[in-house]
């Protein structure tokens, strides 16, 4: 049989004890589909003595992170985080070492994505971060691989489990926003401070890398726009519903000519839409190819076993001695897309104003539509909310999205007003 594949792992958190234990658990198996041996030889962490439910006396412990790349291995597997700082310091020596390298940094790849590729094509040595985005799912070799012969048109999805877990608990139990985050605080499933998940931020650093495997393009996380589920109410929730909706937070990237539009925001999803269908801490990712059709890849998009699964697939890939570039196409054929311009995209929107209980506040907001362009499909007052005011939702006939931002700029500073408006997307 072939020599091992050698492996350094940076970071024994969650997902870092998971490679160990599904490498060991399958071993023979997985000995059988790379063809050889995949052993990890060094480890490198924070906290040498933390009990982390696997044997760490095996393997050669390294206390610089960085410098695992120096480690006698073929391929180092970074699972540490972060944009930037001990990430990135290890993941630009290791490919300057002409060594393999397999991330679940979705941050970083988002930032530094291009420049890595660059390095890791130069020396000629594979560089893989399936677990980088939507966990378990195997949906970048989906897109660089399965798809490769397609136009894709689009690529949207959930992509954050968080914030997916948050909005369907509100959905089933009619509960805000505060109390169901401090809920999955408890739980584990978000973060003491949330706000890169529920702001959006961690969903867009996914989307940039979809969108750079969908359209041929560089990774352009600062082209995305992004807002998050942080100002949603159980009452917007029990609208959608009432008007044949769930609401979902989505990342959409679309090919818009030259340009590229990426979006990561909150969303109504029709619930004949697969995506309606997705609750908890699920992830789903939909790719529309010209020859293949719409593509619904789901399920678990974090956790310990679906992401080392994703860590431990790519390791077998690189032991099998398939590589390629890292985005699908060499790194300098990736195209430079600008952010298109949403003012010129059309569809139907859902608009909550909390407003005060007085005469003449609807009649307001209606001419604010008006002298915006904007057509109003249907107008719906409930009664007073915690706080005194009344909520106003608005869902608007198709029309561009340029007039709906008019119609708030208009509103913006009205005393008429008790709190910022809320403007969700129609997902069509």
């Amino acid at each position: 049989m072939a020599q091992a594949l050698r492996v350094a792992l940076a970071g024994l958190g969650t997902v870092g004890g998971g490679v160990i234990r599904v490498l060991d658990e399958n071993r023979a198996l997985i000995t059988r589909r790379a063809g050889r041996p995949i052993e990890v030889v060094a480890v490198s962490a924070r906290d040498r003595f933390k009990d982390r439910g696997v044997d760490l006396s095996r393997f050669a412990w390294v206390d610089d992170t960085a410098a695992l790349a120096e480690a006698d291995a073929d391929v180092v597997v970074e699972l540490i985080g972060g944009s930037d700082g001990p990430a990135l310091a290890l993941a630009g020596r290791t490919l300057a070492a002409g060594k393999g390298f397999v991330t679940a940094n979705k941050a970083m790849l988002a930032h530094h994505g291009l420049e890595l590729a660059r390095v890791a094509e130069g020396a000629g040595v594979p560089m893989k971060f399936e677990a980088a985005v939507a966990g378990g799912i195997p949906v970048i070799k989906g897109l660089r691989e399965g798809a490769a012969a397609n136009v894709i048109a689009r690529v949207y999805g959930i992509l954050n489990g968080t914030c997916n877990f948050i909005v369907s608990k509100m959905e089933a139990e009619g509960r805000d926003f505060a109390e169901v985050l401090a809920e999955a605080q408890a739980l584990g499933f978000a973060e003491a401070d949330p706000s890169f998940d529920i702001d959006g931020v961690d969903a867009a650093h996914k989307l940039s890398i979809l969108a750079s495997l969908a359209f041929g393009t560089a990774p352009a996380f600062g082209d995305v726009a992004i807002s998050g589920i942080r100002h949603l109410l159980a009452a917007d929730i029990a609208e959608a519903a009432a008007l044949g909706y769930r609401v979902r937070l989505v990342g959409i990237a679309e090919a818009d000519g030259d340009k590229l539009f990426q979006r990561v925001h909150a969303h109504l999803v029709p619930n004949d839409h697969p995506l309606a269908h997705v609750t908890g801490a699920t992830n789903a990712v939909v790719a529309e190819g010209n020859f293949v059709g719409r593509l619904l890849f789901q399920g678990a998009g974090a956790g310990e076993g679906p992401t080392a699964s994703a860590v431990v697939a790519d390791l077998i890939d690189i032991a099998r001695g398939e590589a390629g570039p890292p985005f699908a196409m060499p790194a300098d054929a990736l195209a430079t897309a600008g952010a298109a311009d949403s003012g010129e995209r059309r569809g139907r929107a859902y608009l909550r104003f909390a407003v005060a209980d007085r005469v003449g506040v609807l009649a307001e907001i209606a001419a604010a539509m008006r002298d915006a362009g904007v057509s109003i499909e249907s107008l719906i007052q409930r009664g007073a909310h915690t706080d005194g005011s009344v909520l106003v939702a608005i869902v608007t006939h198709d029309g561009p999205e340029r007039c709906v931002a008019a119609a708030l700029e208009r509103l913006r500073g009205s005393q008429s007003l008790t709190g910022e408006p809320l403007w969700m997307h129609i997902l069509g």
